[in-house]
């Protein structure tokens, strides 16, 4: 029998975009549970499960809690309508695709929007933000928009720069941060850097379908929203601020999509929050290392050029010119069963993707780097050896690990 003629692909394919990732089978069991009818207590009791778990993974104790049924940009747009009325100012910290995309969503809702230069591949700037602030001698800025992860540049900023540089300036301007790509995968207490308002969504290292989006609000940014005369019903956080589930989601809840949140947060906390994070740490460490000797034959080549900057969801793979990124994806997809991710915006054409977050293990992510390998071999893509360096990296002594974690 010839293997061509066969339209059944045997084996589990291999899923290495930044969002949506790998569903555990606990979600996708949980997710086909049949809903509740919506007088039972016990969806009350989920949905304040799933408030309380996101309160554990967003680092803040006092923090209302706001879920909606939608992707990361509803959130986005739930923020600036509750802060910010049209005509007012935001600061966007500029980190590539994301940031960029979330300051348009603002001036889309008339808000004014003064953006920071973002240079390719390198972190949002700290410095060029207090600048800003310091000159807002009439304290016209509500607040300062920062992407912790950009998923689309596989950067990573520095929140504690943001804060301190608020701190600097004296400035009242709220500090909300997307944490879209690094909750539950890359360390953030909100409590601890002050941050006022905090998003995230559920297809990335929460495991968990598209579909669920959730901000984390402080006092501070409940008492500015509470100010804020600009009209908004479904968004609205005041309105959500309820003990009724009809009323926290503006009507029906969507409950498969909680019964699923609540089973990827059992799963987190069951691992250990901690833990979690240095698997993530971990993972992104080789598939960094893979990368490295990839470039060694000059074909490819980091994204973001500084090694602190790289996150641990997403590494971002610059190829020289001449070389088809997307060509390079579909064969890995549709031959050797790997799925990884394209560029975006500006990148597009210039970069591919490797997401590495979520429900993943060591095993799975050599599988990913040596279905890339096999896909740039059949692509004639020159490329130094990687999943070695992986490997070795995942094979080191724990204490070597320790040792290189603490000299960070």
């Amino acid at each position: 029998m010839n293997p061509s003629s066969s339209s059944r692909i045997p084996g589990t394919p291999f899923l290495h975009a930044p969002g949506p990732t790998r569903l555990p089978a606990q979600v996708v069991n949980a997710m086909g549970t049949q809903p509740l009818e919506l007088g039972d207590p016990a969806l009350d009791t989920l949905i304040a499960r799933c408030e309380d778990g996101l309160r554990r993974v967003f680092g803040t104790r006092e923090s209302d809690v706001f879920l909606y049924a939608a992707n990361g940009h509803g959130a986005w747009e739930a923020t600036v309508c509750n802060l910010v009325a049209p005509g007012g100012c935001v600061v966007v910290a500029g980190s590539g695709t994301f940031s960029e995309a979330w300051a348009a969503h603002a001036e889309g809702l008339g808000v004014r929007v003064q953006r920071t230069a973002c240079e390719d591949g390198h972190a949002a700037d700290p410095g060029a933000v207090e600048q800003l602030l310091r000159a807002d001698t009439a304290r016209e800025i509500a607040a300062v928009f920062v992407v912790h992860t950009d998923t689309g540049s596989g950067v990573t900023s520095d929140m504690q720069a943001f804060r301190d540089a608020i701190d600097a300036a004296s400035h009242p301007a709220l500090l909300v941060v997307d944490v879209v790509a690094s909750l539950a995968a890359a360390p953030f207490d909100m409590d601890a850097l002050r941050v006022d308002v905090a998003i995230g969504a559920s297809q990335k290292a929460l495991m968990v379908p598209p579909g669920l989006c959730f901000v984390a609000v402080n006092g501070k940014a409940m008492r500015v929203a509470d100010n804020n005369k600009a009209p908004r019903v479904y968004w609205d956080w005041l309105r959500r601020k309820s003990e009724l589930s009809y009323r926290k989601f503006c009507g029906t809840p969507p409950q498969s999509l909680l019964m699923g949140l609540d089973a990827a947060l059992g799963l987190v906390f069951e691992e250990g929050l901690a833990q979690v994070i240095a698997r993530h740490r971990l993972l992104a460490g080789a598939v960094q290392a893979a990368v490295e000797g990839w470039s060694e034959r000059g074909d490819l080549a980091f994204h973001v050029r500084n090694p602190a900057s790289r996150s641990v969801s997403v590494t971002t793979i610059a190829v020289r010119p001449g070389i088809d990124p997307e060509a390079l994806r579909t064969l890995a997809r549709e031959r050797f069963q790997v799925g990884i991710a394209g560029g975006l915006g500006s990148l597009a054409g210039r970069i591919f993707r490797i997401g590495h977050l979520g429900d993943l293990n060591a095993p799975m992510v050599l599988g990913c780097l040596a279905g890339v390998e096999a896909a740039m071999s059949a692509s004639g893509i020159a490329y130094g050896p990687g999943v070695a360096h992986a490997v070795r990296v995942l094979s080191a002594p724990i204490e070597e690990k320790d040792a290189k974690e603490a000299a960070r």
